[in-house]
């Protein structure tokens, strides 16, 4: 399907959320497949389990099936949105968006690629026996990778907001939600990219590159939440939020747990490198702090989003089609990572609760439902585009 002028860039979160949905069933092998010897299960640890006839081989066996599903997603939706794009910048639309304020939304691009990088190092880890072995050559080409991604980003970012400075022409009567914030989820994304190296790699100077990667990005990403987002709230009070922006309400999740999710690789990288050891109590505040905050936006959002009917308009109505909605897909995959972080590094490692118990698995429940939820409401929008 072909769709010119009524293409725009916030199409590419329907690749971002199949990308983010296949890291979210990865959740499963990471934390319920042992992996001493490494900070990551691997195809050395995943397939001797599933080959074991257990129960934790069914749930690997789960886990994989829609690993694969949603990585090819993914990519045949990224090789979509790439193609469309490249027509796309041809328009006239696209010359009347780089003059607007839904410039900052061309920042989906370099995000969606980001979270490409993390895909391939999933699919990589889980399928391709010992490459853990070689994983320290693999971290430099991974630093490149997301530097190029990073270098995307800020150079659609100081574009943006030179013009926005040297104009003055920001238009407030459309600010009224949080879509802006688009370029807080791409920065994170691709200062948790460069955590990951600063956590996992043994050789000092990766280590040290990674930390300030992450550091240097995630500082961007704050000082922008504090000015987005108290931008967004005050057009957002007085004029109502905009009825297809809603989703926006919920960007606020995914950015709290990747910005989560780099603290606790910097603080893993400080204690393996720079002597500064990891307290098991600061991960449980750590994680119940940004669960707290996910929660409270979480219901905040679907409350908002229930009283002005957008879930029925355009969601399970086939008469409305935006590409925000694919803006819901994300919130619910960054949710549930952050509750198997919240379960696992905040819980399990305190003592509080055992791990494979009961009490262990019902938590899980909750967590477990808005994945589902979350890949439901993605298939359906899929089917709603004919993506």
């Amino acid at each position: 399907m072909q769709l010119r002028e009524k293409f725009n860039p916030m199409c590419f979160l329907s690749s971002l959320g199949a990308g983010g949905l296949s890291v979210s069933f990865f959740m499963y092998l990471m934390f319920l497949v042992p992996h001493k010897d490494t900070p990551m299960p691997t195809f050395n640890h995943v397939f001797p389990e599933l080959m074991k006839g257990t129960w934790l081989s069914f749930v690997i066996a789960f886990a994989i099936v829609f690993i694969i599903a949603f990585a090819f997603f993914h990519f045949k939706l990224l090789i979509w949105n790439t193609k469309q794009f490249n027509v796309y910048k041809k328009s006239e639309a696209y010359k009347e968006l780089v003059n607007s304020n839904a410039e900052i939304t061309l920042m989906t691009i370099p995000l969606t690629y980001a979270m490409t990088i993390n895909v391939c190092f999933i699919l990589g880890a889980v399928f391709v026996p010992n490459l853990w072995s070689i994983v320290e050559y693999m971290f430099p080409f991974a630093l490149i990778g997301f530097a190029v991604a990073g270098y995307y980003a800020l150079k659609i970012s100081f574009r943006y907001f030179s013009r926005i400075l040297t104009t003055g022409d920001f238009d407030f009567t459309k600010n009224n939600n949080l879509s802006q914030m688009i370029s807080i989820f791409s920065l994170s994304m691709v200062a948790v990219g460069f955590a990951a190296p600063g956590a996992m790699s043994h050789n000092l100077t990766i280590n040290a590159i990674g930390i300030f990667g992450a550091l240097f990005f995630a500082s961007f990403s704050v000082l922008l939440v504090i000015i987005k987002i108290t931008m967004g709230f005050k057009n957002m009070f007085e004029q109502g939020i905009s009825l297809e922006a809603s989703p926006s309400l919920w960007i606020v999740l995914p950015i709290l747990t990747i910005l989560g999710i780099m603290t606790v690789r910097v603080s893993f990288g400080l204690d393996h490198h720079f002597n500064h050891p990891l307290n098991s109590a600061s991960l449980f505040t750590l994680t119940s702090v940004i669960l707290s905050l996910e929660i409270i936006f979480g219901i905040l959002g679907y409350k908002v989003m229930k009283d002005n009917g957008y879930f029925d308009k355009y969601i399970y109505s086939k008469d409305f089609k935006s590409s925000v909605s694919f803006a819901l897909i994300c919130p619910g995959d960054a949710f549930f990572v952050m509750g198997m972080f919240f379960i696992n590094l905040g819980l399990v490692a305190n003592g509080i609760v055992a791990k494979y118990s009961i009490a262990y698995f019902i938590l899980m429940l909750p967590f477990i439902f808005v994945q589902f939820k979350t890949a439901k409401v993605f298939f359906i929008l899929k089917s709603k585009f004919d993506m």
